[in-house]
């Protein structure tokens, strides 16, 4: 029995690459999360020693923070690179409907409607374009990129001759 070819450089990445990477980018966020309990604990020592305590945010703070952490890190990935981690590691890479980056606007947003909306993903599901919901509001695209063709044009200087993501509607 073979293995499956990987998939087409362009093609628009399925339901479990996307969430494969998802998994990977919320540890990421948890990771971030519990820096960020570290540095107030340090804070918190710095400016009291004496009597400090561990702090212990409620849940509703807890849950704040991390969704603040999950926007911002999104939001950076997707507008300088186009990619998270997860991304990274699973040869994904978000674009605009024109194959350009998507911008720090649109990206923001996407990062938003993920955020507040995660059960948009499964649309990819149903979608002829693998589209989720998120990616038809902002007109954006999950495409695998193994090579990273971003980096490819820094370094060769031409054009991305590659497939490129025109939506149908």
């Amino acid at each position: 029995m073979t293995a499956p070819a990987p998939p087409r450089p362009g093609s628009a990445a399925g339901i479990i690459s996307r969430s494969l990477a998802a998994v990977i980018d919320l540890g990421v966020v948890l990771a971030l999360m519990g820096g960020a309990l570290v540095v107030a604990a340090g804070v918190k020592f710095l400016w009291s020693p004496i009597s400090f305590q561990w702090p212990t945010p409620s849940w509703a703070v807890s849950l704040l923070v991390g969704e603040l952490l999950a926007i911002a890190y999104l939001s950076i990935g997707w507008a300088t690179g186009g990619r998270t981690f997860g991304g990274a590691v699973l040869g994904l890479r978000v674009l605009s409907a024109g194959g350009d980056p998507l911008g720090w606007a649109r990206a923001g947003l996407r990062a938003v409607l993920c955020v507040i909306f995660p059960p948009g993903l499964l649309w990819v599901v149903f979608s002829r374009r693998r589209r989720s919901v998120q990616d038809i509001l902002v007109v954006s695209a999950v495409v695998y990129d193994w090579a990273g063709s971003a980096e490819r044009l820094a370094t060769a200087g031409g054009p991305d001759v590659g497939p490129r993501f025109v939506p149908h509607g």
